[in-house]
């Protein structure tokens, strides 16, 4: 039997862009470390002690970004965002870091268990002595970061007077996930809005109806929750709003726990941006500005003195040597590479969801990563990496998932909440079927049931309008 030779064509996976595929899946933390375990590996790969825009290249401020790629070309109406790549320090919701402030990673390592991640932050605020009954304590979490045991048994267990448990309850309570360790819902938000008043304005009755008023609160009964406190129904509602909107009765739960959908194999948190995006002020009139952060705070490069060391090496060396030299320039051009990448995804995807970026999640354009990769021009897995794991900071300072652009049911469960928060009678899932398709959202009863879980709202038989 003859085999005949034949032709066929296949992709070939170069270096360079295996490479750049990795880097474009990491995230900025991610990215930093792999940064470092380069540096440390290869000697022909160096850190100088200056701070360039990983764009244009020019020299900026220690704590700022580049003045002429943040800035907009021209004054006027055009909606394209500005975009650019980011090197400036960052903390969670707000600006940069503090001078003389250290850098930490403020979040917990994979896979860690909530008992020690917090365990972790704590212990130095804790006496030595205290540190093994904090340890014991955090051992009896359940999954929404609450105690599981009385802190009376606690103290007999350790044979010292409850004061002193309590002493250790509120150090583990202010740490992250802030208030872990509570013993109920209600202290877990008491806390939390004990130390927000610190840094955001707290509506004057929130904290009497987490004290005085959460059975109604719980099946939103206003008109009766005012009376109860002697307050206008509008203060009761806005301080309402603040407490669904700011606290979680729950802090294991958005960290470790499963979250609305106990069939969900992983849930993914986010603790600081890989993106921000703000606005320019009025002059510019609302032109958003997206920052990639970068975390180099220094300029990468192929160090100039490894070419010259290997002209002197002997012949057994130079191998060696040459190899760190191209495994160098490889790195550093596959880093620009991912930038470019990045650069082009976020202009695009920025400009197509503005509206959503400044309104809300009702006005999320439905566009998918297939869409996307057609109009720049990359395959689709270049796409779905650049997305992978990464958090965007949106101007109103809120952090959510870069996949939360692509997410086409996100725009559909806010209407659905929507007409659940205006309901005037408990709406079976039937009903906010047809209702839904009155709003042009052509959904099923299971699906609707679906959205309904995923938001965290009991179905009609147990919700209660708003009286």
């Amino acid at each position: 039997m003859f085999q005949l030779p034949y032709h066929s064509l296949r992709p070939i996976t170069t270096a360079h862009l295996a490479q750049t595929m990795a880097l474009l899946s990491l995230t900025a933390n991610e990215l930093q470390q792999q940064v470092e375990a380069e540096l440390a590996s290869n000697p022909a790969l160096e850190m100088i002690d200056e701070k360039r825009c990983p764009t244009c290249r020019r020299l900026v401020p220690d704590h700022g970004v580049c003045p002429v790629c943040s800035r907009p070309t021209q004054v006027g109406g055009d909606d394209e965002p500005i975009v650019f790549i980011s090197s400036r320090d960052v903390v969670t919701g707000s600006g940069e870091l503090m001078e003389g402030e250290e850098r930490e990673e403020n979040g917990a390592t994979a896979g860690e268990e909530l008992s020690t991640y917090v365990f972790r932050q704590v212990a130095p605020d804790i006496a030595a002595e205290d540190r093994r009954m904090a340890a014991y304590l955090l051992t009896h979490l359940d999954e929404d970061g609450l105690l599981t045991i009385s802190l009376a048994e606690i103290a007999q267990y350790f044979h010292v007077p409850l004061g002193r448990v309590e002493a250790v309850q509120r150090i583990i309570q202010r740490a992250d996930p802030v208030g872990v360790g509570s013993t109920t819902p209600k202290d877990a938000m008491l806390v939390q809005i004990e130390l927000l008043k610190d840094v955001h304005p707290v509506p004057e009755f929130a904290q009497r109806i987490l004290l005085e008023g959460m059975d109604l609160l719980s099946r939103r009964q206003f008109v009766e929750l005012a009376r109860r406190l002697h307050a206008n129904l509008n203060q009761v509602r806005d301080a309402a709003h603040f407490i669904s909107e700011n606290l979680n009765p729950f802090p294991g739960r958005a960290y470790w726990g499963d979250v609305r959908q106990p069939m969900s194999s992983s849930t993914q948190v986010y603790y600081k941006p890989d993106i921000m995006i703000s606005q320019l002020g009025e002059d510019f009139k609302g032109v958003l500005v997206v920052e990639i952060l970068f975390p180099l705070w220094g300029t990468l490069r192929v160090n100039p003195l490894y070419r010259q060391v290997i002209q002197q090496a002997d012949s057994n060396q130079k191998e060696a040597m040459r190899g760190d030299l191209d495994r160098a320039s490889l790195f550093v051009k596959c880093l620009q590479q991912r930038n470019h990448t990045m650069q082009r995804l976020l202009q695009r995807i920025v400009s197509l969801q503005r509206d959503f970026i400044l309104h809300g999640e009702k006005f999320l354009r439905p566009i998918t990563r297939a869409f996307l990769s057609k109009e720049l021009g990359v395959h689709e897995s270049t796409i779905s990496r650049a997305v992978a794991n990464k958090a965007v900071q949106l101007p109103s300072g809120k952090i959510i998932p870069l996949a939360d652009f692509f997410d086409r049911s996100l725009s559909a469960r806010m209407a659905l909440k929507e007409l659940i928060t205006n309901e005037t009678h408990p709406l079976s899932d039937s009903e906010l079927v047809n209702l839904m398709s009155e709003r042009g959202y052509e959904v099923a009863r299971r699906t609707v049931a679906k959205y309904r879980a995923m938001e965290g709202i009991l179905p009609a038989s147990l919700r209660r309008p708003v009286s």
